[in-house]
């Protein structure tokens, strides 16, 4: 079956650039100019979105992470695309809950190339949990490694699923701390240490050789387990707690690149 992707951005020339080089590789494209998707995206979900950083009169970041906390959507492949190579606007993206970025005006080749990398990389997820060594409900803030839910605290939590969504890349400790830790005070890199310490004990096989979650000497850590996200069962209930769920699984992606830390 031929992969479905959308693609949403204000300005029409792109979206119609971005179907013909993906339609040509044989995927399935729909072109949208605002942030009116979700029902669509429920109905027909997508095998990955392609979104604007800016739309007319909307912020793809807040539709990212409309996203990100709807139960059907949330595990969908995510790619920005972006006006200007800022740093700000790159960091924006991925702790928004984008799974990579690309520049406008884009190649052909880069476009398919960063497309099919991003399906690769969720391969596992979208075909099924059977494969998976992780499966994650972010609604319910559960892991289950193997086959068997393991405690975690919010902390541990937020710090697993970040790194899932972003597997196989290499984060420094700096980014891992406005990523998950946001604006929490009296943190520095050492806390990442010490929450990566207790998610091993946690999760890998064996924690004398870790498998899933490698330090990368010099740089940082990244987290090669392969996982999958638990379609969660919703019932219709409309209370606060429930309703707030969804909510307060996303924060993660809410960070501040300015903050500031005491030194070490």
């Amino acid at each position: 079956m031929q992969q479905l992707i959308f693609v949403i951005d204000g300005d029409m020339d792109i979206c119609q650039e971005a179907r013909a080089c993906l339609e040509r590789v044989g995927y399935v494209v729909r072109i949208f100019s605002n942030d009116e998707v979700i029902a669509e995206a429920e109905a027909t979900p997508p095998a990955l979105i392609l979104l604007s950083l800016m739309l007319p009169g909307a912020s793809g970041l807040n539709l990212c992470r409309r996203i990100r906390e709807n139960p059907n959507l949330m595990g969908t492949p995510l790619v920005f695309l972006l006006a200007d190579a800022a740093e700000e606007h790159r960091i924006l993206a991925l702790e928004s809950g984008g799974d990579d970025c690309i520049l406008k005006p884009f190649s052909s080749r880069e476009l398919v190339a960063r497309v099919q990398a991003v399906l690769r990389r969720f391969a596992p997820a979208i075909s099924g949990k059977e494969a998976a060594d992780l499966v994650i409900d972010s609604l319910a803030m559960k892991v289950c490694v193997r086959g068997s839910e393991v405690p975690t605290t919010s902390l541990e939590f937020r710090l697993i699923e970040y790194l899932a969504r972003h597997r196989g890349q290499v984060f420094t400790r700096d980014l891992l701390l406005d990523a998950v830790w946001g604006d929490m005070q009296f943190v520095t890199p050492r806390s990442v240490d010490a929450c990566i310490r207790r998610i091993r004990e946690k999760i890998e096989p064996d924690r004398a050789k870790p498998t899933y979650l490698k330090t990368i000497r010099g740089v940082g850590y990244r987290l090669d387990a392969v996982a999958a996200w638990q379609s969660p069962s919703y019932d219709g209930c409309d209370c606060i707690p429930c309703t707030t769920t969804a909510s307060a699984s996303r924060l993660l992606h809410v960070g501040s690149a300015k903050r500031r830390r005491p030194a070490v």
